[in-house]
């Protein structure tokens, strides 16, 4: 009981050190401590999980509360940003048990399990929003590649166009301003804003070798209602688009519809 009584006692101690600076001298001075058997071996994780969480933020910042958007993300930040917040949550939930276990033998007060509480809950709000954000990015690639798709069928004349997007060319021409007026004439009628997946050219676009600007992809499907109101003021505006309708196999569904003329292929500098 002595045992568990001083384990309980350094481990209240050493729940301070994650405050410290995980890449300055005081990490390090506590790794020499705790070789010297003047500090418990559990204060060495303590740290370890301290520089593991900077990591991790450092991650999280850049790929999920930074500037980067979605659009921009590349299919390495998305995954990075996932296992990231992934193995944030982890190390909470590990140090959320063993709060609660010392806290039932009575090593520790009740009261200390709240805070670790909350930090591991913000753990698993952060994982949501990774995973979110991780999905808004699998689906901007299935669209590109359903825009992929659509051009090899309308080059090859063993498959029928149709079947993978419904073309308007209306009067050729789309600008900011007809998406000034679509947007607020959609947030007026749904009351909801418009799910924009892609305004203009991304680095997910350019890495497949398309030029999207001028162009903006929108995440509803053609045959919903607010995909058929959108197609329909497309064409009372004589504004070209694309409605994607089909699957991309082994990817998300990729419908959504195309604002603007089709997107050119990049050409490469001779």
């Amino acid at each position: 009981m002595g045992l568990v009584c001083l384990y309980g006692i350094l481990y209240a101690q050493s729940a301070r050190i994650p405050s410290l600076p995980s890449d300055g001298p005081d990490a390090q001075r506590v790794r020499e401590l705790v070789d010297a058997g003047a500090l418990p071996r559990l204060t060495l994780q303590q740290v370890e999980e301290a520089e593991a969480d900077a990591r991790d933020r450092e991650v999280l910042d850049l790929t999920l509360y930074g500037k980067v958007g979605v659009e921009d993300l590349s299919e390495e930040q998305a995954e990075q940003m996932l296992e990231a917040a992934r193995r944030q949550l982890d190390r909470r939930a590990g140090k959320l048990r063993r709060t609660k276990e010392l806290a039932a033998e009575g090593v520790i007060p009740r009261t200390a399990v709240g805070p670790v509480l909350e930090e591991y809950n913000r753990g698993l709000k952060t994982l949501d929003l990774a995973e979110s954000r991780a999905n808004l990015f699998r689906e901007l690639v299935a669209m590109v590649h359903a825009e992929q798709a659509a051009e090899a069928a309308v080059e090859s004349p063993l498959n029928d166009a149709a079947r993978i997007a419904e073309r308007y060319d209306g009067a050729g021409r789309f600008n900011s301003a007809d998406l000034k007026a679509i947007v607020l004439a959609f947030e007026k009628r749904f009351a909801q804003p418009l799910p924009i997946s892609a305004n203009g050219s991304t680095a997910l676009h350019r890495s497949l070798g398309f030029d999207h600007r001028g162009r903006v992809d929108v995440a509803l499907h053609p045959d919903q209602e607010e995909g058929r109101w959108l197609r329909e003021t497309l064409e009372s505006l004589k504004i070209p688009y694309f409605a994607f309708r089909q699957p991309v196999p082994g990817k998300a569904t990729g419908a959504h519809i195309h604002i603007g003329p089709p997107s050119l292929r990049l050409r490469n500098a001779d």
